[in-house]
């Protein structure tokens, strides 16, 4: 569906402002048209279990491109506008859709124009909304993002739908078809309490779950104790843990959380460190290290003039924090993807990205050590263009071409 623009509303002064020479666009789903793409048939094949089910925030997303950030009592011109669907889980499953996977998407829509176009354009990227919930009143949810140009950094401005989603709007049965086949849940902390619902039911049936754990939120900590895999931005692991460096914090995560596999902190242009615990039933003499000693070692391996994601890893070692305890596994730094200063348009939704990759990488059964880069490098192709799903790649993306073959 396409959303009214407001040229098409009948304000003189606002039709006179849309035409002038701005680059705008309301879309429902694009990607660079003019990207060549390569044979299906070069693919390995899609993973026999790809349905995902997300359960969190959607939004329709009005993102203005400005040349720099405006001061209090500025007034200022866009350079460019769209407008798209957004929210992390959105963003995340659209990302997994466009990449092979089945989404499948648990959430909350007023029945108005933002709404509608919301689970239209998921659909059109195969995005499943059977499962949405439509208030007849209220509104749904929607976000302002101004994207400077300048610093390459977005400002977002969330206004939450209404009425929000409770869990005795998700009928059991409802809840059983969502669940029914599903290789893996996503949460992304939003909707909390019909999260923990739907958390409760996929531990039962041994469905794992990834946690994108942004930041503290109502619901998190007990969100955190079903989780199979957490990623979170660079801020969280010491800001949840209190320890004294992001290296400690993940491993002081694997010791709270003890059910969860892997901890991927993301850094933006600075990759992403990851802790892997080593799997039940491997009792191996292992060397024990200061895990903050072990992180040095593997960023002084780092070959700062490689333009393409990497991975660097550890052995299976003893990750010692000091003060916190010690557990066995891997320490990985991933690098991200240089991309050249004109082609850097904008950061918004970049971490959906990298989680839509990582979700695709886990239902293939990708070894850890190409999960990192691949996920990298689907999140620098999201950065090519405005707004957080413009960019996202398809699985038949050249850029890709050399994770999934």
């Amino acid at each position: 569906m396409l959303l009214k623009s407001p040229c098409s509303l009948s304000s003189p002064s606002l039709s006179s402002y849309c035409s002038s020479p701005l680059s705008f666009s309301i879309i429902t789903s694009t990607t660079n048209p003019a990207r060549p793409k390569m044979s299906s048939s070069s693919l390995s094949p899609l993973p026999q279990n790809r349905i995902v089910l997300g359960c969190g925030g959607i939004s329709v997303d009005f993102l203005a491109a400005v040349n720099a950030y405006p001061n209090p009592d500025d007034k200022i011109r866009t350079t460019s506008l769209k407008v798209q669907g957004g929210g992390n889980v959105g963003n995340a499953l659209t990302c997994a859709a466009r990449l092979g996977l089945i989404p499948r998407l648990i959430s909350k829509v007023a029945d108005d124009a933002q709404g509608r176009s919301i689970l239209e354009e998921l659909e059109a990227d195969g995005v499943d909304t059977s499962f949405f919930v439509v208030s007849k009143e209220g509104n749904s949810p929607f976000t302002y993002v101004i994207v400077d140009n300048q610093t390459k950094t977005r400002t977002c401005i969330h206004t939450p739908g209404y009425p929000p989603l409770l869990p005795d709007e998700l009928s059991h049965s409802s809840l059983l078809s969502a669940l029914n086949g599903a290789r893996l849940v996503y949460f992304d902390v939003r909707l909390h309490q019909t999260a923990l619902l739907v958390a409760e039911e996929a531990a039962r049936r041994k469905i794992p779950i990834l946690i994108d754990a942004e930041r503290k939120r109502e619901g998190l900590d007990d969100l955190l104790n079903f989780a199979s895999y957490v990623v979170c931005p660079a801020k969280f692991p010491q800001a949840w843990t209190e320890a004294p460096s992001v290296a400690k914090a993940l491993v002081s995560m694997l010791l709270r959380l003890p059910h969860i596999k892997f901890v991927i902190v993301t850094l933006g242009e600075d990759g992403c460190i990851m802790v892997e615990r080593n799997g039940p039933g491997e009792t191996m003499e292992l060397e024990e290290i200061d895990v903050d000693e072990l992180l040095e070692s593997l960023y002084q391996k780092k070959n700062n003039d490689t333009a393409i994601p990497k991975c660097i890893p550890s052995p299976v070692m003893k990750l010692k924090a000091s003060g916190i305890g010690t557990v066995s596994g891997r320490l990985f730094v991933g690098t991200a993807e240089k991309i050249p200063p004109s082609e850097l348009i904008d950061t918004t939704g970049a971490g959906d990205a990298f989680i839509g990759a990582v979700l695709y990488a886990l239902c293939a059964d990708m070894p850890s050590e190409k999960m990192v880069p691949f996920a990298a490098q689907v999140a620098a192709a999201s950065c090519r263009a405005l707004g957080a799903r413009t960019g996202l790649p398809h699985r038949t993306d050249p850029r890709l071409a050399s994770f999934l073959h």
